[in-house]
């Protein structure tokens, strides 16, 4: 864990899995969002695990749309999983909630 930004990035290449833990908030995403564009374009699809996510904002929902779009430039597949419901919340306020479940 990142302590003096509160996240974590691990990525899994044989797996093509990212592990996102920690805080997805304003403090954080610009980070994560660097971290993990190295990544995206070696990627064939990328599975997104969310599940060690504490808290989040409105900045980590944008976060999740920033990498779809990504995905959509690069034209590949991203899926996430284990969405917290705070960040699924924050989405279904926002009309998105559909969007991610079905990234």
């Amino acid at each position: 864990m990142n302590t003096a930004e509160s996240f974590s990035l691990t990525f899994d290449a044989e797996k093509q899995l990212i592990r996102v833990g920690g805080e997805l908030s304003f403090a954080t995403v610009k980070g994560v969002l660097l971290q993990s564009n190295d990544v995206f374009k070696p990627a064939d699809a990328l599975t997104i695990d969310l599940s060690a996510v504490t808290r989040s904002d409105s900045a980590g929902v944008a976060l999740l749309v920033d990498w779809m779009r990504t995905a959509k430039k690069l034209n590949k597949k991203i899926v996430f999983h284990h969405i917290p419901a705070q960040m699924l919340a924050i989405a279904g306020a926002s009309g998105l909630d559909e969007l991610l479940v079905n990234a």
